[in-house]
């Protein structure tokens, strides 16, 4: 790198580190104002905290932001990592396009005193104008005329935003540098104006982000920048076949891993390549894992993390690279967002891919408003019909995959007791789903989850401990079975995430995708459609996109309590793989 003269070229913004198509370079630039933003912002820093003074003045109590992907994830993790300072505003986020997670934002609010944040670069996202639309409504029934003084809006200059928040005379307008892309956005007006109304410290957040900034410009920046090196082992690891990126995170710090899933997955994840973060994944014994993980181990020196340390040093045993970072207290985050901005591009350039666009979300953006204009015509979505329907839970796939299977070898008469019954057909399709049910007729219907690749959950639920506990058991069962690395996206959040490196990325991921029944729908203000309809066209769009990438992919349809359908699901799978316990270690050739 050094000969290259890698860090000066980097830090001077030279496109060619990643692409010599001039073209292609001239986009690049217009996304690399990260590189400079946090002196930017620090210089803004006085006015950001007069404003939060004002919020409060004006009897602001709580704020919420609407935003989805790179415009909600970052005030996720201050809302989870940082407590309230007292006197600031408590600060919740709504990036669910779920009903249940609209009606949960609107019960707990008090309207009157919340300010909500419309946050979106282009300002056009759906998204977060149809969570405009609807809390606009909701102010305006108490407040009239004077409800613009609830809403600010943080986007780029010139979007439709802008002239929306004058229109309805909003409280604010933040216009952030239109040069810094939205998974790039954490240190700008997107992440500290959340930071700023909840108190936290965004003069020390940016000073600490600062550390990895050149001293004296780009032609003293050196290749020894720790950023740069985290983002050097990460690419070559990947070259290595290691592609899998493990977060173990201190519990007070552990809603990190969502944004910085985002950062690398969307940034990476492209011409058939990628580093696939593995974010919120159950611990395992170092057997668990397969020649395709690294390990990143954040720690916060206060927490205690004992496991985790003892675990990473079983890692480095048995072979596996662990990197480790250490955090002197919550304001570390900011230095730790930049870490990751920097290590992700520079791994970009080791993959040869462009880690600021994003060339395949628009596909399952563009096939759900298809249906939804389709809607408009005929009334309904356009749903296939399942293919097998079992204790409440519909199975959507190909329909080449219901055949007559092979012959099965007969049970031996040791196994065949009065208390057997025989595994029903949706869990034996899961089987062959995951490539382990050799005696199915048509085995290119089937996904095959081999070493090397992963298996994605992608639940267009709100999320819940309960919901996430069923999750982590099938996350370990599947692991342990099959020798695989498993995710779990939430919907249609993982569409601004992790959607592109499920397209674009290396083509050995298996999917199942979850929708369940709502019982309580929301209408959207001015839209012909409700938000329970918006959520399935956009999994129904997400799941077109997915097969015309000739991903595999089936689509479970929890038709009553969606706890009791994860459930039942996780009993599925459990008996599925009941006897495959070795699995796991033939994958570790």
């Amino acid at each position: 790198m050094k000969q290259q003269r890698f860090a000066e070229r980097f830090w001077t913004k030279d496109p060619t580190l990643w692409k010599q198509d001039e073209a292609v370079g001239r986009a690049i630039r217009n996304r690399l104002g990260w590189l400079d933003v946090v002196e930017t912002m620090q210089s803004d820093c006085p006015a950001l905290l007069a404003f939060a003074a004002d919020a409060r003045q004006a009897g602001f109590t709580d704020a919420l932001l609407l935003g989805m992907g790179g415009s909600s994830l970052c005030a996720e993790v201050l809302r989870r990592s940082f407590p309230v300072a007292p006197g600031f505003l408590r600060l919740h986020v709504l990036d669910s396009t779920d009903p249940d997670a609209v009606r949960r934002a609107e019960a707990k609010l008090p309207l009157e005193t919340t300010l909500f944040l419309v946050s979106t670069k282009s300002g056009t996202t759906t998204e977060t104008l149809c969570f405009f639309r609807y809390f606009y409504e909701q102010v305006s029934k108490r407040k009239g005329d004077r409800a613009g003084e609830n809403f600010l809006a943080i986007t780029d200059p010139g979007g439709p935003l802008v002239s929306l928040a004058a229109e309805k005379k909003f409280r604010r307008t933040y216009l952030n540098p239109p040069d810094v892309g939205g998974r790039f956005s954490v240190l700008s007006y997107f992440g500290l104006v959340p930071a700023v109304l909840m108190g936290v410290d965004i003069r020390q957040l940016l000073a600490r982000a600062a550390r990895f900034l050149p001293q004296n410009g780009a032609a003293s920046a050196t290749e020894e920048n720790p950023a740069i090196q985290l983002g050097a082992i990460l690419g070559e690891l990947a070259l290595q076949g290691r592609d899998k990126v493990t977060f173990f995170l201190s519990p007070p710090i552990a809603s990190f891993g969502c944004w910085v899933e985002q950062l690398v997955a969307e940034s990476t994840g492209k011409e058939g390549k990628g580093l696939l973060p593995i974010e919120g994944e159950p611990l395992g014994r170092p057997d668990s894992y397969g020649p395709d993980r690294v390990f990143a181990h954040l720690q916060l020196n206060s927490a205690a993390d004992t496991q985790l340390v003892r675990l990473g040093k079983a890692l480095e045993k048995a072979g596996h690279p662990v990197l480790r970072i250490g955090l002197q207290d919550r304001l570390d985050l900011g230095t730790e967002f930049f870490r990751w901005e920097i290590a992700t591009a520079v791994a970009g350039s080791i993959l040869e891919v462009n880690p600021f666009d994003e060339p395949n979300v628009k596909e399952s953006k563009d096939n759900t408003e298809r249906l939804l204009r389709k809607l408009e015509s005929q009334g309904k979505l356009d749903e296939s019909s399942p293919l097998c329907r079992e204790s409440g839970i519909a199975l959507y796939g190909d329909a080449g995959m219901i055949a007559a299977p092979r012959a099965a070898p007969k049970a031996s008469p040791k196994r065949t007791t009065a208390s057997a019954k025989p595994a029903g057909q949706v869990q034996e399709l899961l089987r062959a789903h995951f490539g382990q049910a050799a005696h199915f007729a048509q085995a290119a219907h089937f996904g095959q989850a081999k070493k090397g690749g992963y298996v994605a959950f992608l639940a267009y639920l709100t999320p819940s401990p309960a919901r996430e506990k069923w999750f982590q058991q099938i996350r370990t069962r599947l692991r342990a079975a099959l020798g695989t690395a498993t995710t779990v996206g939430y919907g249609p959040r993982y569409l601004h995430s992790t959607g592109q490196f499920h397209k674009g990325g290396p083509p050995t991921g298996v999917f199942v995708e979850i929708t369940a029944r709502k019982k309580e729908d929301r209408a959207i203000p001015g839209c012909p459609y409700t938000f329970g309809t918006l959520q399935r066209a956009q999994a129904l769009g997400d799941l077109e996109a997915l097969r015309s990438k000739n991903r595999s992919i089936l689509r479970l349809d929890l038709e009553g309590s969606p706890e009791a359908g994860l459930r039942r699901l996780a009993e599925w799978i459990e008996a599925a793989f009941r006897r495959r316990p070795a699995a796991a270690k033939k994958m570790k050739a």
